[in-house]
């Protein structure tokens, strides 16, 4: 009974608080939204059903790598998939490593006429991306 109160009152009261802080808020936001949606885009380059992939690789990577525009999406969604999980593990490491893959999308878009849009709004995303990585190394830093 005392460790049910205990539970009840004292570990839960605390958590409460963690949860209102806004900047906890935002970090869990990001964190959930970096993991699921690498992880969600990721598997569609194997389905292609949310948009046609190989249409937004630049014809000069596409000259680049083995294989199809097609195959490449393939090792893209791989990328993203490990990308996802390692930000829903570690958001510190995870969020650089989301930062830079899209770095790399957004270099990759900017060469491909018609796409400057997806670019920006790929670029908004990478600030999203080190904004994580920067409160999960708050959050790391003001561990006891």
């Amino acid at each position: 009974m005392a460790s049910t109160t205990r539970t009840g009152t004292t570990a839960a009261a605390p958590r409460r608080a963690a949860l209102a802080d806004p900047g906890r808020q935002a970090f869990l936001i990001l964190r959930a939204g970096f993991t699921a949606a690498p992880i969600l885009f990721g598997l569609d380059k194997f389905a292609n059903l949310l948009v046609d992939w190989p249409g937004y690789l630049a014809p000069w990577i596409d000259g680049i790598v083995p294989g199809s525009a097609q195959t490449a999406m393939y090792a893209v969604g791989v990328v993203e998939i490990v990308a996802g999980v390692v930000v829903g593990i570690a958001p510190r490491f995870g969020g650089w490593l989301v930062a830079g893959w899209l770095a790399g999308i957004i270099l990759n878009l900017l060469t491909v006429p018609g796409h400057y849009d997806v670019a920006l709004r790929d670029f908004g995303l990478l600030l999203g991306a080190v904004a994580l990585a920067r409160l999960a190394r708050s959050r790391h830093d003001a561990r006891p």
